[in-house]
């Protein structure tokens, strides 16, 4: 099956420093058809105004993926890192049983970020952090793994998750064919440019959720870069 949703379907939010556009129900907005994918259970597309962000706030059991796009953010947490993660640098916290983190951004200039939050595999897992520069702006034709719990992969954040989160970059007419299994799930979201995945034509922002597939088939119509997401279909109550 596959699903596209257009970027204007997205929910989208403002509290004046912060503009948010939803994928999935979180916060304020509610779909009971749109709680998850697999274990993927946020992604926000989030801007955050200059010199502005958010205050110590708790969570737990989640793995917290923060993907920077342009800016930077200062983060604090309650295991005691003190660090600032900026453009082309991804960061990963496992809330387990606890963790109360801030993010703020200090500069004169707007911050662009993705937030991803993944369903651990295990609860009760104790709290930590990583965080690695990837300089996956500077991807080419090519899928570039971010953060993953498969280990498969080396020299990639790791997470509590069986998912891989890759950022891919194409140029006008390249293709790229991303060989998954029918028991996962494909998300793509383009964060620019104009892309064709499976028969699908996405412009900015739009995503396509794809499962029940061997092949996923990427061809850029213009020159794009987006976000792919490899994660279990699980059956969990979530």
């Amino acid at each position: 099956m596959t699903e596209l949703i257009k970027a204007t379907d997205r929910h989208f939010t403002s509290a004046g420093w912060l503009k948010s556009h939803f994928l999935f129900s979180f916060a304020d907005y509610y779909d009971p058809n749109n709680v998850h994918f697999g274990p993927l259970r946020v992604f926000n597309d989030d801007v955050i105004m200059a010199k502005s962000g958010f205050p110590q706030h708790p969570h737990s059991e989640m793995e917290i993926i923060t993907i920077v796009l342009d800016g930077e953010v200062a983060h604090e947490d309650s295991l005691g890192n003190k660090t600032t993660i900026s453009a082309g640098e991804v960061q990963r916290m496992t809330a387990g049983t606890g963790i109360t983190h801030s993010e703020q951004n200090n500069q004169d200039k707007e911050l662009h970020l993705y937030q991803l939050w993944f369903i651990s595999n295990k609860k009760g897992l104790q709290p930590s952090y990583e965080q690695k520069r990837v300089d996956f702006l500077d991807a080419k034709n090519e899928l570039i793994p971010l953060v993953t719990g498969q280990k498969v992969l080396e020299d990639v954040v790791f997470m509590n998750s069986n998912s891989t989160v890759y950022y891919g970059s194409l140029k006008e007419d390249k293709e790229y064919n991303f060989q998954t299994f029918n028991i996962r799930g494909t998300l793509l979201y383009l964060t620019d440019g104009e892309l064709f995945a499976n028969g699908h034509q996405l412009f900015q922002n739009d995503q396509l959720r794809i499962t029940d597939v061997d092949l996923v088939t990427l061809k850029a119509v213009k020159d794009c870069n987006f976000i792919l997401i490899d994660v279990p279909l699980v059956q969990a109550n979530y």
